[in-house]
């Protein structure tokens, strides 16, 4: 495979904001084991390699079961997700495929009924920040794993 630019040493100031975008919305109010399986289905629905490595390893050093991690692809028939991680996820396939007549009442209606306002609003600044990351690193091609001993991702041992 052909090696593609590398994004952070050419756009080093945006590519700073984008990591301070993403820790604001990691201190929001939607808790790390949504935002995981958040990050892990966004980014398998983007094809996103790199992301989907690093988000299924963090999410296994952040405690989730290796089965809910294998579920996550057929979320909707599995009995291991509750209704509030139903919700994040119905919002995020929503939110990352983004249908040309918006989103239909019926599923932001289903998703009101599990979360607030503020979380509402919350995980939308979640999907839009892992789509971000899902976009650049798809275009660029970068590697997966190739960031694990910086994030400390070895620790999942998974390797």
């Amino acid at each position: 495979m052909t090696q593609r630019v590398n994004y952070v040493q050419q756009s080093p100031e945006l590519f700073k904001k984008l990591v301070e975008f993403n820790q604001l919305v990691d201190g929001g109010a939607i808790e790390q084991s949504i935002r995981d399986l958040v990050a892990i289905r966004a980014s398998q629905l983007n094809g996103c390699a790199y992301c989907l490595d690093m988000h299924i390893k963090q999410a296994k050093i952040h405690g989730e079961r290796e089965l809910r991690l294998h579920h996550l692809a057929a979320w909707r028939e599995s009995t291991l997700f509750i209704p509030r991680e139903r919700a994040a996820l119905a919002w995020t396939e929503i939110l990352t495929r983004l249908p040309e007549q918006g989103v239909p009442d019926d599923i932001y209606d289903r998703v009101r009924t599990q979360l607030s306002e503020k979380e509402l609003s919350d995980l939308s600044f979640s999907v839009m920040v892992i789509n971000a990351w899902n976009r650049v690193n798809v275009a660029f091609r970068t590697v997966p794993g190739s960031s694990d001993k910086a994030f400390g991702l070895d620790k999942a041992k998974l390797a």
